[in-house]
């Protein structure tokens, strides 16, 4: 207490004047005739008779390096001088040796530098300790919130319900096809996994319908399907307390088409620009929006992590809940950047599947005969609940979610770290986070996106992280559908939960000469194969060396 009335009184001394420059504008400012000293001893004394009554001095003051400083400030300070009582109190304290009046030794040092800064007038920045001592409470121990997945919700070029698009996984069908939706004849790559019969009719008011980024319209329609799925009818969205209720939907890429249309339009007149290509183009709208639809109230933000996107939003979902903020949340990523400007960034990086005479066989993660990663296009949506509150409605429970974790490689803009030091400190750290054994991981949908380097760094860093785990099983989503950007995580979120809900999980398709170093073994083969799936690992990683990895597991 001593210490913090001490620094009280070192705050006041140091909003007094400080020099004698300043000083001489303070008397001026008196308006007085008085001499300079006449003032100031009666300024003195007040200032004594006022410390000695606000601030009494006990025996036990401040520690002892402190003081070299509060001396040179007290040397300056013209206004206030230190009372009796002060040096009384630092002389007979065990803690300081004074001098023979009591003063304080002064070490010459830098600190020395303060006393001539304060004479030159200069302003100095001095750290004081709060005048009141704050005990920190320890909240009360209470049991983590459980997490369970009970809706899901996609957008997909094999399927826009969730069990129609892992029905075609099983089967090892292929979406990547010729591009339609625009000529792309002068383009080197003119395939992607494109989304070719798409509806918005019963999902999003027309009028909107037709001013809106596709990725804001996957991600509406895909949201809402996955409430659907869930069993959230219009008397359960009535009962929900929907300031606990969230919207957590990221995009990569964001309104590429609605920002691309406004620049043609500014060429003849920004007359003719859509008013809402800003906010249309922005990768946050679709969750505000969503949640303007619904109602709902509770966290409500976008992430945008690249290729990691729909990652980084289902764990900071689930966190909105485990830490009490919400009961329910929609969290994933939609994209829709298979237009020309979209396709020809990605032609210019040299990153795309050139394979436009055969499509189907075009993406192959962990094949030596690549020639790079084969867009995509679409949304992936999942219904995050609490798990109380998900038994309380009766609701279906797929899967729990265990938990996740992020890294940065730190290392380069698309190239993955040489040792897969990102990756493995990514899934060592959502294993530990989550409590889980990597002996009990016996599936993983990989992030696998059909490039020579993505592909080995993240199957080494596998290896490293779970042996030679005859359990295993390792498979890539992206060898159907292809990549799609910042949806892929949570597309491939749905398919993981679907692995855990039906017992089977997907072919590797295009697997034919696996790359040295890669055991096929430990891959799915060319068809699917049923497993009893314990826990379950989702990767997702991204341009800017972002890394993701979340856990599912079978709800008990």
């Amino acid at each position: 207490m001593a210490s913090s009335m001490v620094c009280s009184w070192l705050m006041a001394a140091c909003m007094s004047v400080a020099c004698e420059n300043d000083s001489k504008t303070t008397i001026s400012m008196l308006s007085s005739n008085r001499p300079y000293s006449s003032i100031s001893s009666r300024f003195n004394k007040w200032a004594a008779r006022k410390r000695r009554k606000a601030f009494p001095i006990s025996s036990k003051c401040v520690a002892r390096h402190e003081f070299s400083t509060i001396r040179n400030l007290m040397s300056s300070c013209l206004a206030f001088e230190p009372c009796p009582d002060f040096f009384r109190t630092i002389s007979s304290s065990p803690f300081f040796s004074g001098g023979d009046d009591g003063a304080l030794p002064v070490r010459r040092s830098r600190r020395n530098k303060l006393n001539r800064a304060v004479h030159s007038g200069k302003l100095v920045a001095i750290a004081v300790e709060p005048a009141m001592e704050i005990s920190p409470k320890k909240k009360p121990y209470t049991k983590q919130r459980r997490v369970v997945v009970t809706g899901m919700g996609v957008e997909t070029p094999l399927g826009h319900d969730p069990d129609v698009f892992y029905s075609n996984l099983l089967e090892g069908v292929s979406g990547i096809s010729e591009i339609e939706a625009f000529d792309c004849s002068n383009f080197p790559t003119r395939i992607a996994g494109e989304i070719k019969s798409f509806t918005t009719d019963g999902w999003v008011a027309p009028k909107l319908s037709k001013r809106m980024d596709k990725f804001m319209l996957y991600m509406l329609t895909a949201g809402k399907k996955a409430l659907v799925n869930g069993g959230i009818t219009e008397d359960i969205m009535d009962e929900l307390d929907k300031t606990r209720c969230g919207v957590l939907i990221g995009s990569a890429m964001g309104g590429m088409k609605v920002f691309n249309d406004a620049i043609e339009a500014l060429r003849i007149s920004y007359k003719k620009m859509n008013p809402f290509c800003v906010p249309f183009a922005t990768t946050n709208m679709g969750s505000a929006m969503l949640a303007m639809d619904l109602g709902w109230m509770g966290p409500n933000y976008s992430i945008s992590t690249a290729c990691a996107t729909s990652n980084f939003c289902i764990l900071n979902a689930a966190n909105h809940i485990i830490r009490g903020e919400a009961d329910m949340m929609l969290c994933g990523g939609s994209d829709a950047a298979i237009i020309p400007i979209g396709l020809g960034g990605f032609v210019a990086c040299r990153a795309l599947s050139q394979r436009n005479s055969d499509p189907s066989k075009a993406s192959r993660p962990w094949d030596s005969n690549r020639d790079g990663f084969v867009m995509g296009e679409g949304a992936g949506v999942l219904l995050l609940e609490e798990l109380e509150h998900a038994k309380k409605r009766g609701a279906n429970i797929y899967a729990e979610f265990l938990g996740g974790s992020f890294t940065c490689d730190a290392y380069h803009m698309t190239e993955p770290h040489p040792q897969g030091t990102g990756v493995i400190l990514c899934i060592e750290k959502a294993l530990a986070q989550s409590g889980v054994s990597k002996e009990d991981v016996n599936y993983i949908n990989a992030h696998a996106t059909s490039t020579p380097a993505g592909d080995l760094k993240e199957y080494q860093a596998l290896v490293h992280c779970f042996g030679q785990n005859q359990e295993l099983r390792v498979n890539s989503t992206k060898s159907m559908i292809g990549h799609l950007l910042g949806a892929a995580g949570g597309v491939e979120a749905v398919a993981t939960v679907q692995a855990i809900r039906t017992g089977w999980v997907h072919p590797n398709i295009n697997l034919e000469s696996p790359d040295d170093g890669v055991d096929a073994n430990l891959l799915v083969g060319p068809e699917k194969e049923q497993l009893n799936v314990k826990v379950a690992l989702s990767n997702s990683f991204g341009f800017g060396g972002h890394n993701s990895s979340i856990l599912f597991a079978p709800y008990k």
